[in-house]
């Protein structure tokens, strides 16, 4: 398994994040995705960082559909890829209708459509190709004005893979069929073949593709007990922020987070915490997410639960592990994923022999 993590520039001390990454390069840390959610963007920390970094790949985990059109998209893709001498991993996602339309005022409608339709015109734009397409969602030109198509005055230097990260059965569908790469979350690996891979899949040969041709790059909090009393001090806290996950994350009426943990076995207890969180309950909501759901979709434990976990993560068919490390300060969240990264490497030595 490759190994990543991922970053948000508001998410704290810049400089301190800066440090974060850097020395997450030397411990041999394979990919840094950078988030937007509803806080920073990512093209310009992925610049920053990609004169900060050497070795390591950077990607956009994720650029929404919606906040910006497929050519602003490409640009961006293109530039970060040039100026990281191939460097670059174009991650996209349609986040959802709460951000989509409550922060940037842009209708919500038809992510699948978008979706396929903004993969389409980016991989045209790199192919240096004029720019003509007629689809559902984007017309380029522009139809009725006196614009005829272009093509960008620069040239993509490297392949740009492109990754999708999405939930919902068509999506995932539509991920097989046209991305380079899966970034998904809400994992649970003994649940992920119906949820997930299953459509994966049969995207894949909708498009005549083979597993092979999909990485899929899968993300939980890492974080170390020393023992049992510890473990469970670890826990309890989790609880409150997957409460908020599957209560209050999305819209009213649209939660991809609740529909995914809805699918891998928990939907009376989902469907539950949603509803009391919506109705202002938080703490009641979160008494009601066990310990197993914690400990399902992160790798929080022991070493050796967390090795025997990484274990069943790679059987189950994740290519990439991508790993927050918990910890107060800078150098315990190091601390944190230098272990990290050593068990990865364990578990690949003995999956080798």
């Amino acid at each position: 398994m490759r190994t990543a993590t991922t970053i948000e520039a508001s998410g704290g001390s810049w400089p301190e994040t800066v440090d974060f990454v850097t020395e997450a390069e030397k411990l041999g840390l394979d990919i840094c995705w950078v988030a937007e959610a509803w806080g920073s963007e990512a093209p310009s920390p992925l610049g920053y960082l990609a004169a900060r970094t050497e070795r390591m790949l950077l990607g956009s985990g994720i650029i929404q559909l919606g906040t910006r059109s497929p050519m602003a998209i490409a640009r961006a893709a293109i530039t970060l890829s040039n100026i990281s001498e191939g460097r670059f991993l174009l991650g996209l996602g349609p986040s959802g209708p709460q951000v989509i339309e409550g922060l940037h005022g842009v209708p919500f409608a038809r992510p699948l459509a978008r979706m396929r339709e903004t993969v389409q015109i980016v991989r045209l734009a790199m192919s240096g190709e004029k720019i003509s397409y007629s689809g559902r969602e984007f017309t380029i030109p522009l139809p009725g004005g006196e614009a005829r198509p272009m093509r960008l005055s620069m040239r993509a230097e490297h392949a740009i893979p492109i990754y999708l990260a999405t939930l919902s059965p068509k999506l995932l569908h539509l991920t097989g069929e046209i991305a380079d790469g899966w970034l998904g979350t809400s994992f649970v690996p003994e649940g992920a073949q119906e949820a997930y891979f299953d459509h994966l899949a049969a995207g894949l040969a909708a498009s005549g593709r083979s597993r092979a041709d999909l990485d899929i790059c899968q993300g939980a909090e890492v974080n170390f007990a020393p023992d049992e009393d510890a473990l469970r001090a670890m826990v309890a806290p989790r609880k409150k922020e997957l409460a908020f996950s599957l209560g209050g994350m999305g819209s009213a009426g649209t939660n991809f987070y609740n529909d995914a943990y809805s699918r891998q076995g928990w939907a009376e207890v989902a469907a539950e915490v949603r509803q009391r969180w919506q109705a202002g309950d938080r703490d009641g909501a979160a008494e009601l997410v066990t310990d197993e759901m914690v400990l399902g979709t992160t790798l929080i434990g022991t070493e050796d639960m967390v090795r025997r976990r990484l274990r069943v993560w790679r059987a189950a068919g994740v290519d990439t592990v991508r790993l927050y490390p918990a910890g107060e300060t800078l150098d315990a969240r190091l601390a944190t994923l230098g272990r990290a990264l050593e068990l990865v490497r364990e578990v690949e030595c003995d999956s080798g022999q």
